[in-house]
């Protein structure tokens, strides 16, 4: 990032980070999306108390549906919901874009669904 970047992005406090809640889930169900404009996957995650919820992800160039299913993952389950052509989602996946496509946010060691980012 150059120093223009780092600039760009305001500190923020920490009830700033606390309004976002990003929380641990387990992936139950994966779809093609053919819809989508680039490569995609329909998720479905179970994050326990917050229940199921679903999201298209731009990771079908490194993840196959079966190396998703069963994953824990992270997200973000209080952002509005969104269209995405014929498809609702509900959460965003984390990961981070790199050249071959998007690393998704690995979890060291298992945690119960639903449990947040401190």
């Amino acid at each position: 990032m150059s120093e223009t970047q780092v600039q760009d992005h305001a500190e923020i406090s920490w009830a700033d980070f606390e309004k976002v809640l990003i929380v641990a889930g387990t992936v139950t169900r994966v779809e093609p999306f053919p819809e989508a404009r680039k490569p995609a996957w329909k998720v479905w995650v179970d994050f326990g108390p917050f229940g199921e919820r679903k999201t298209s992800a731009q990771i079908a160039a490194l993840y196959r549906a079966e190396d998703l299913l069963g994953r824990q993952i992270v997200g973000v389950i209080n952002f509005p919901e969104k269209q995405i052509g014929p498809f609702r989602s509900q959460f965003l996946l984390t990961g981070f874009p790199t050249e071959e496509g998007v690393v998704v946010t690995a979890i060291e060691r298992a945690v119960p669904n639903g449990t947040r980012l401190a």
